[in-house]
């Protein structure tokens, strides 16, 4: 028979010993009543207590301190954020990838395949393409922030070592002083052009000076508030740029024509025919570089989203911020196709100029909204760009605070952008620089993703933030701070391909003629920074320390010491490193 007091807490049961005796309960003498003063006094001191508790800064780590506002500035660096501090979500992962590229820059980009002689069904083909397959690449590497709580290049220590991680940190340096250019460049040229058609501005060198200097101040103050106000600009921007396209596809409706055939005509010569498949090939894959250019910055918009966030949510808001991009792709493929017919001009493949072209075809009505269009996009594409640059940049150089690092960041790359614009004439062959350093950081990624897997997402947060802190040691140490397992994967792949690079007109590698015209180099990057960096982990074990309580998958471990972490604020104590267990699968 089950007793009746069976599955209650021992603590709350009675004790069945006869002899035990309890505490007996005092009696409380009664309480007097206080004086009219003393309670009055009790009271302002209460007051004052509650005033003081208002008054004195909280912690941003505190669980009680108040969600930050739009106009406080971040506190955090590449630090781990504070689990109470992660409030994002995936939504605000998918504002934010899709409002960087929600823009003009990305029409431009979408201009390409008509550059390229295709036609509009052959342009989209590639558009979707390229989108498809630069999405699939890109949103696996939206997972290291929440998981880590950091951006990606300090992520990648656990793949490249402490010291290898600086190759993110200045390839994410590089992509963004590229795409921020771009997006200050095409953004200022369709204000003032827009200005000029709607209120005769002329188009002299103090009106660029002008608005590329507005776009730039504007981006800088963003980014220096930090990640809050970065999302509220592409809240808007994620709404309004897509009202102002849809508003567009209104404006150029009657002027679109699906039928436009390009140059790969059944009339075409045979030496027309033959660069079709390198055309194809290289619209596609100009525009998967889009998508494929936000892999440095993924971790710098995900990290504030809870590690407790199902993976498929942040991966799927990642994959679908670029889904969603093919609306400005589609915008600037079918415009394209539109001043093709009418100025073509602006079409010129030596001298394109997308943004004059979309002026000269625009109805007088839609001047205003691409002016606004370019305002928004500037700020959308720019903030995403430079945030992260400034971020990262201070763990390089730990004397610089998040907003140090990031004032000087943005006072470089606007003395680029000036500098490129007004004295060397790089607008052209920016894209092509832009163009290098994604083909640079694709293995780059791929090292990321299939380290993540060979890991099974176990990372040791704390070992991460060794060079941030100026420390040594710890499980991702390896060989005096660099992994060249990973190192030796990303720069083969990347040196190959560079080589294989073949971009007509503006570079082709020394072996960018071997695949017949066609540019291969990104996915031959691919494929041998997987197959190298896979083979290295097999080949030379890691140690097991690097992986979780789990183990390894698809790669070899090996027992090996662990150095203590030392330096600034490591541990004092003389316990002798740990060992690693035997556990390679």
């Amino acid at each position: 028979m089950k007793h009746p007091l069976a599955g209650i807490p021992a603590r709350a049961v009675p004790s069945a010993d006869p002899a035990r005796t309890f505490p007996r309960r005092r009696r409380t003498p009664p309480r007097r009543r206080r004086s009219f003063a003393a309670r009055r006094a009790t009271k302002r001191s209460t007051a004052a207590s509650s005033l003081e508790l208002l008054l004195t800064p909280q912690s941003p780590g505190s669980p009680t301190a108040p969600p930050p506002s739009l106009t406080e500035v971040e506190p955090y660096g590449v630090e781990r954020i504070p689990d109470a501090d992660r409030s994002a979500t995936p939504l605000d992962l998918f504002r934010v990838a899709f409002g960087g590229a929600n823009t003009f820059s990305t029409c431009v980009l979408g201009a390409f395949p008509i550059l390229f002689g295709l036609s509009f069904w052959q342009g989209l083909a590639a558009t979707v393409l390229g989108v498809v397959a630069g999405a699939l690449i890109l949103c696996p590497m939206a997972v290291f922030g929440p998981v880590n709580g950091t951006n990606n290049a300090v992520s990648s220590s656990a793949h490249l070592g402490v010291h290898g991680r600086v190759v993110g940190s200045f390839l994410s340096l590089l992509t963004a002083v590229a795409f921020f250019s771009i997006s200050v460049w095409s953004s200022g040229d369709a204000l003032v052009g827009g200005a000029h058609r709607l209120f005769g501005l002329q188009r002299g060198t103090l009106s660029y000076v002008v608005a590329y200097a507005l776009f730039a101040g504007l981006v800088l103050a963003v980014c220096v508030y930090g990640f809050r106000f970065m999302l509220f600009v592409n809240k808007i921007a994620v709404t309004s740029a897509t009202v102002l396209f849809l508003l567009g596809a209104i404006a150029f409706a009657g002027d679109f024509d699906p039928s436009y055939a390009g140059v790969f005509t059944a009339s075409a010569d045979a030496s027309t025919q033959s660069l079709f498949w390198p055309s194809f090939i290289g619209a596609a894959l100009i525009v998967l570089s889009n998508p494929v250019s936000f892999g440095a910055f993924l971790g710098d918009w995900s990290r504030y989203i809870p590690a407790g966030t199902p993976r498929r949510k942040v991966v799927g808001a990642a994959f679908l911020s670029q889904l969603a991009t093919l609306l400005p792709f589609v915008f600037g493929l079918a415009t394209a196709s539109i001043i093709a017919t009418k100025a073509p001009k602006y079409v010129d493949p030596a001298a394109p100029d997308f943004v004059g072209g979309l002026l000269a075809i625009s109805p007088a009505w839609f001047f205003l909204p691409v002016c606004l269009l370019a305002l928004i996009g500037g700020m959308s594409t720019g903030t995403t760009s430079l945030y992260g640059t400034g971020l990262d940049f201070s763990s390089v150089f730990p004397k610089l605070s998040r907003v140090q690092a990031t004032l000087l960041v943005g006072v470089l790359s606007i003395a680029f952008i000036f500098i490129g614009r007004f004295g060397l004439n790089l607008v052209q062959s920016i894209s092509t620089f832009a163009t290098m350093i994604v083909t640079c950081t694709t293995p780059w990624m791929v090292v990321m993703m299939l380290g993540f897997h060979t890991r099974r997402g176990w990372y040791d947060p704390d070992a991460l933030q060794v060079f941030n802190r100026r420390q040594r040691g710890g499980r991702y140490w390896f060989a005096h701070g660099w992994n060249w397992r990973g190192m030796t994967a990303w720069w083969v792949a990347a040196v190959i391909g560079v080589l294989f690079t073949n971009i007509p007109g503006q570079f082709v590698g020394p072996l960018g003629d071997l695949a017949n015209g066609v540019d291969i180099s990104l996915p031959l990057s691919l494929a041998v920074a997987a197959v190298l960096f896979l083979a290295l982990l097999r080949l030379f074990p890691e140690p097991r320390a690097a992986y979780g309580p789990e183990g390894a998958r698809l790669a070899r471990t090996v027992d090996a010491p662990v150095p203590p972490i030392t330096g600034p604020g490591a541990p004092a104590d003389d316990a002798p490193p740990a060992l690693a267990a035997e556990g390679g699968r």
